[in-house]
């Protein structure tokens, strides 16, 4: 009898030591802290990298007329990653011009005999220019000439977004509350040898909400014969990141290096 029973002790061994090689072998809970981290992680908002190509847009009156004459149009929009982005400039296009989108039919134009009829032309472009991290530029380039006039006009309007908040970025979302007169200083001091030169007093110049993110500073961007004649073209005011570190809201400032004072 006692040998039988040292047996079946061995016999046993085997199969305690297989349950705690098991046991061994299956997987811990992880800690409470890698899991409060890997959650952390989880629940940052990524920003896309935006994919943009220029397309052309489809319209149901590429030339529309009425009494006075025709007017040809011409659409190109963005097609990019971000959809809310593409219906930003589509609803914007569709109320620039929504006669080149009506469907009504052209009336008959009223022209003398044997004169040829008022044409015109209408023109709208729209770009991606660049992205720093969550914000995101892009310009919407416009061009008009109507019949019989001595030159074209043309605009170029930027357009900045807040990827992170998906919005348009207007001056005053960016600025620091209560320093629109000290931005407005700066900007002049910034800018004063050419204003100067083209006798713009310091009270005549007023922000504008047309700006983008240059490779040095804000650009502020006037439209023709605001600030200079039609020949000189849209005015450029370039504002420095320097100068900016009270005045723009930490969040829409690029990160800058930090150099060490002489």
């Amino acid at each position: 009898m006692e040998t039988r029973t040292n047996k079946q002790w061995l016999w046993a061994l085997p199969v305690s030591l297989a349950a705690l090689v098991i046991t061994g072998c299956q997987e811990r809970p992880a800690p409470k802290t890698e899991q409060a981290s890997t959650a952390k992680q989880e629940n940052v908002q990524t920003i896309p990298l935006i994919q943009a190509k220029v397309v052309p847009v489809k319209l149901s009156k590429p030339e529309a007329c009425d009494a006075e004459g025709c007017t040809q149009y011409e659409i190109q929009t963005v097609k990019t990653n971000l959809k809310w982005v593409d219906d930003y400039f589509l609803d914007r296009v569709k109320k620039a011009d929504p006669i080149a989108f009506s469907t009504a039919p052209n009336q008959k134009i009223n022209t003398a005999e044997g004169a040829n009829p008022n044409l015109s032309q209408s023109s709208t472009y729209i770009r991606f220019v660049s992205q720093q991290y969550d914000r995101a530029t892009f310009a919407i380039q416009t061009y008009t000439y109507s019949s019989g006039a001595a030159h074209g006009m043309y605009h170029q309007e930027f357009v900045n977004f807040d990827l992170k908040n998906k919005k348009r970025l207007a001056l005053q979302d960016i600025m620091v509350k209560g320093t629109e007169q000290q931005l407005l200083n700066t900007l002049y001091d910034s800018n004063s040898i050419w204003l100067e030169q083209h006798s713009i007093d310091r009270e005549k110049l007023k922000l504008s909400d047309n700006f983008y993110y240059g490779a040095n500073g804000i650009v502020f961007v006037y439209p023709l014969y605001e600030l200079a004649s039609y020949v000189e073209g849209m005015t450029e005011l370039t504002l420095p990141y320097s100068a900016l570190g009270k005045l723009i809201k930490a969040e829409y400032l690029p990160g800058l290096p930090k150099y060490p004072s002489s």
